[in-house]
Order: C-alpha cells, then sequence, then structure tokens
C-alpha cells in the first residue's frame, strides 16, 4: 500500500511534471469555491499545487454533489489525458481551500505533443499512473467495506477532516454523514 494519499505521485513521471510545472507554469491563485476546470468545458490548465486543497467532483441527476477525488499541495490537478486532447473535462474541480497552482495551459502541451517524443512518452507514463490509481479506488468500493476505506484514508492523510468538511469525506467514501460519523467515533 502507498502512503501518499494519490498513488500517482510516486510515478518517476511526477518528478518530470513537477519540473515542468515549476519551470514553466504561470502561478495562480484560486479562492475557495472557485473552478478551477468545470464538468462539460475543456479544462484550460494543467496545475501543480504549490498550496491548498481540491476536490473533483461530479453532479447527479437531482444536482448532488459527489465527490469522487481529492488532491492537495506538492500534488497535481487536471483532467488529465484528456485536456491535452481537447476533450470535454467529465468532471469539475472546486478549490476547497484557497489554493496557489503553477498552471501550463492544456492548449499549449497538446500542440507539444505533436512534435515532442519526451512529453509524449511522459504523458503515457503519468496516464497509467493514473488510470492505476483510479482502478485501485474503484476495485476498494467493491472488495473493502467502508471501515476499512475510512482507515486506508485516515492512515495516509490524518488531517484529512481538518482541510474538507464531513460531508465532502463521506461523499468520498460513498457512505452517508452518519455512517463516517459512527465510524470515526468508533476508532
Amino acid at each position: 500500500m502507498t502512503n501518499n494519499f494519490n498513488s500517482y505521485i510516486e510515478n518517476p513521471s511526477a518528478d518530470f511534471w513537477r519540473e515542468l510545472c515549476l519551470r514553466e507554469g504561470v502561478p495562480r491563485h484560486f479562492e475557495k469555491g472557485e473552478y478551477f476546470f468545470t464538468e462539460g468545458q475543456v479544462a484550460r490548465y494543467l496545475g501543480y499545487i504549490k498550496s491548498g486543497t481540491l476536490k473533483y467532483v461530479v453532479y447527479g441527476d437531482d444536482g448532488t454533489e459527489h465527490v469522487i477525488g481529492l488532491e492537495f499541495a506538492g500534488e497535481f490537478v487536471t483532467d488529465f489525458p484528456f485536456s491535452l486532447r481537447g476533450q470535454k473535462a467529465r468532471a469539475s474541480v472546486i478549490a476547497e481551500t484557497p489554493c496557489d497552482i503553477y498552471c501550463l495551459s492544456t492548449v499549449a502541451l497538446g500542440e507539444r505533443l505533436k512534435t515532442d517524443p519526451e512529453l509524449k512518452e511522459m504523458v503515457m507514463i503519468a496516464t497509467e499512473a493514473v488510470f492505476s490509481t483510479v482502478y485501485d479506488r474503484y476495485k476498494d468500493l467493491y472488495i473493502k467495506t467502508p471501515r476499512q476505506r475510512y482507515n486506508d484514508l485516515i492512515s495516509r492523510h490524518p488531517d484529512l477532516f481538518s482541510l474538507f468538511p464531513l460531508k465532502d469525506i463521506a461523499s468520498f467514501l460513498d457512505i452517508t454523514q452518519t455512517h463516517l460519523s459512527r465510524l470515526r467515533k468508533n476508532i
């Protein structure tokens, strides 16, 4: 098991992306509640998070928000690799706290992909790492109990409750807030 919340960060390509963002990225600030990108739109940026937290959300037919991902300082935020190909985002990303992010234009990166074999290789490697992270989470929804998922979550990020509201953590775990409160009480 990984010690990082998002296991993709342990992939060697993460260093490449971090260095690229720090070297070529434009620092941008996002206030709490501000969208980094919106479902149905092509994400404008790939970003390295200098500070702050963000959440990936999707909305049910009734408008209910469902949290499907969390990002922290030292990680990346993007609609990867879809935005590099000009595809619309299938989720939205919202700043949960004020964030400072080094942003790279996805349009410019998409153009570079056409002529830069190293970038193309890094996209492929990073896509596999992100897929692995997401697939493991998907699998865990079926094979682990809510308690096991909760224990895994807080073992990777013990300060999670100081960074995200209870409702977002419960949504990420795919349980009710009441169930999450019971899990927390019984630890």
